[in-house]
């Protein structure tokens, strides 16, 4: 395990940095478009109109995540339900994957201490909350089925772009199409998490335990779901564990993926 750390930090240290990037764009966007001394509340009084900017800000970081330098070094997973089902369907060496999840959830965790320490106590408000996730008016059964659902169509989607040559490029984008209508249209139901780490990092500042297995089981359950029906339709199979996988960038899944077929 600490010989893989000495080799592949700079890939642990890109998923850390990654989320939290996210994370503290996340916030950013929560208190300028949630906050009720925002501007943004009287000029879009409606919430949907507002979780789709909200979308729309969270699938261009995602993005820019994706194809930035660090997202091409780590593949960007910054998630552990993903990483798990990477690990489960053999393109990341297990020792690894542990090192990833360890690096998601701090890079989670800073990421929220960082935009509260910047943005205080708007982000305190209840109306941003650290941009928590929790269940909605469906409650935890309606929550966790919809966290596995929206999991479970994440990586079907995932992979199934991704095993095509032609669409290869196309799977970040795909993924933050997903996003924007996710947190548009699903985040009243389950707080639109589909990331435990995600989920975590809002949680410890904001004191929220409520109904928190949800977030650490049902997302890892959809994921795994999701790349069982798309080995059992779809010939297709993800040819790496990144989502860009940039040839002139070196990839520690495939060098796995060598070690195990040598």
């Amino acid at each position: 395990m600490m010989a893989l750390l000495r080799l592949h930090w700079r890939e642990y240290a890109c998923e850390a940095f990654g989320l939290a990037l996210f994370m503290l764009s996340a916030c950013g966007f929560g208190v300028l478009l949630f906050h009720p001394g925002s501007p943004a509340i009287a000029t879009l009084p409606s919430p949907l109109a507002r979780r789709a900017l909200m979308g729309l800000g969270m699938a261009a970081t995602a993005l820019v995540n994706i194809h930035s330098p660090w997202g091409k070094r780590s593949g960007s997973h910054l998630n552990p339900a993903v990483t798990l089902t990477f690990t489960q369907l053999g393109k990341v060496d297990p020792r690894d994957a542990a090192w990833y999840v360890v690096a998601q959830f701090a890079g989670g965790i800073l990421g929220v201490l960082l935009a509260a320490l910047l943005l205080q106590r708007w982000i305190a408000h209840p109306d941003v909350h650290y941009v928590v996730t929790a269940p909605g008016p469906y409650g935890t059964g309606g929550a966790f089925l919809a966290e596995m659902a929206i999991s479970a169509v994440l990586m079907v989607t995932i992979l199934t772009v991704s095993s095509r040559v032609k669409w290869q490029r196309l799977t970040g984008v795909a993924a933050a199409i997903l996003i924007a209508l996710y947190i548009t249209f699903e985040a009243p139901i389950s707080g639109m998490s589909m990331n435990p780490a995600r989920t975590l990092g809002s949680a410890l500042p904001a004191h929220e335990w409520r109904a928190l297995w949800i977030y650490f089981v049902a997302p890892p359950l959809g994921m795994l779901l999701g790349a069982a029906i798309h080995l059992r339709s779809d010939r297709g199979r993800a040819f790496c564990a990144k989502l860009d996988h940039d040839t002139r960038v070196p990839c520690i899944f495939c060098q796995f993926q060598q070690r195990r077929t040598a």
